[in-house]
């Protein structure tokens, strides 16, 4: 009777492992969920965002955008994106606290953010070691894509931005000397004033004094009043747009009117919220004119203020543009597997998005022209 009673037992342990291996067979091992409904691609991207703090209109810009190409993309009905957003607070340590946490669900097919380059050097190591695409849409700073072949960005790196700005101030201004100020806690703001440096040199450019802060300082007299006494043709300055709003308002408030060049963090209808008029005169390169004339530019601007009550700025037209690339990699992959979505992905290439044709290179780093704009009369212009 025992021996009854226990093969009995061993077929219904069988029978019961079998049933539970096949209602998991749509999620297994490193995948994100595969085909189901008719044919639709499904797959859960995570997101890792600066939602809290000084900087949270950076990654609320962010998430405006990746939430308004997912909702367009799961119409379209190819693909089926779920965002899994989580905070970073601006931290480095809090965002990789919080790609863990999206790297242990193996639903997650890939990861776009965090939002600094300060956190992203803290994110994306993890990520490729556990062969994770991830990419950043607004970290800019040198050594971004080198970091692993897991790694890449579809924002302009400050290498190529801030030397385009600078030439074309250049240019227009005859400036001969040059003042330099940035932010020497940042990983992006020190990468911008390296960048900076190192093109005033090449160019011929008189650096006649450099100057630094630290995030959060709200008195800059004593380097404005070094800057002022040193009588530059031109100010570069690396900074967020907290501070570099800042700094331009009490520039101006100081009788320094020369034009500011500035880098990637520079670039957000916020520093004309903070600094209003004295924010003219800012010069800086980008991918994004939200001015343009452009059918796919207007229509992105109508839906995005329809959706959120206000225009949108760079950082949310380089989310959107990431979660388009994101699903053209995943219909190329044909399924959500990490692998074969991180294959696609290195495959990028002349993708005609918001912000025009793209591509990746050998790295994973992006290749696209940019536009050098300056705010006049109180809005962004093209320069001329």
């Amino acid at each position: 009777m025992k021996g009854i009673f226990q093969k009995s037992f061993t077929v219904m342990v069988v029978l019961m492992l079998f049933l539970l291996t096949a209602c998991s067979g749509s999620s297994t091992g490193d995948e994100g969920s595969t085909n189901t409904d008719g044919g639709t691609i499904q797959a859960k991207i995570g997101v890792v965002s600066y939602l809290t703090g000084a900087g949270a209109a950076y990654g609320e810009a962010i998430t405006n955008g990746l939430k308004l190409a997912q909702s367009e993309i799961n119409e379209q009905g190819e693909v089926n994106i779920d965002l899994v957003i989580e905070d970073s607070a601006g931290e480095a340590e809090q965002a990789l606290s919080a790609a863990q946490k999206l790297m242990n669900d193996e639903e997650i097919l890939a990861i776009i953010g965090p939002t600094l380059s300060t956190e992203f050097f803290a994110v994306a190591p993890e990520a490729d070691l556990n062969g994770i695409s991830i990419m950043g849409t607004s970290t800019t700073a040198e050594g971004i894509p080198e970091i692993g072949d897991y790694v890449f960005r579809n924002s302009i790196p400050e290498a190529l931005a801030i030397p385009t700005a600078m030439e074309k101030a250049v240019e227009r201004t005859g400036a001969k000397k040059v003042a330099l100020i940035y932010g020497n806690d940042d990983v992006l703001t020190k990468s911008g004033f390296d960048t900076m440096k190192k093109a005033a040199e090449e160019m011929g450019l008189e650096i006649v004094t450099i100057e630094t802060f630290q995030k959060g300082q709200s008195d800059y007299n004593a380097q404005l009043t070094k800057i002022k006494n040193a009588n530059p043709d031109l100010i570069l300055a690396s900074a967020l747009y907290n501070e570099g709003a800042v700094i331009m308002d009490q520039a101006r408030k100081m009788g320094i009117e020369v034009p500011f060049v500035g880098g990637n963090g520079f670039n957000s209808p916020q520093v004309l919220e903070i600094a209003g008029e004295a924010a003219n005169g800012l010069i800086v390169a980008t991918p994004w004119f939200g001015e343009s004339e452009d059918p796919k530019v207007v229509e992105f601007n109508k839906k995005f203020e329809e959706a959120y009550g206000k225009l949108p700025d760079q950082f949310a037209a380089q989310a959107y543009d990431a979660l388009y690339i994101y699903a053209d990699a995943l219909k190329r992959a044909g399924e959500a597997d990490r692998e074969l979505f991180h294959e696609a992905l290195a495959e990028t290439k002349n993708f005609e998005g918001l912000l025009g044709n793209f591509s990746f290179d050998e790295i994973g780093d992006v290749v696209m022209d940019v536009k050098v704009v300056e705010i006049k009369d109180g809005k962004f212009v093209e320069f001329q």
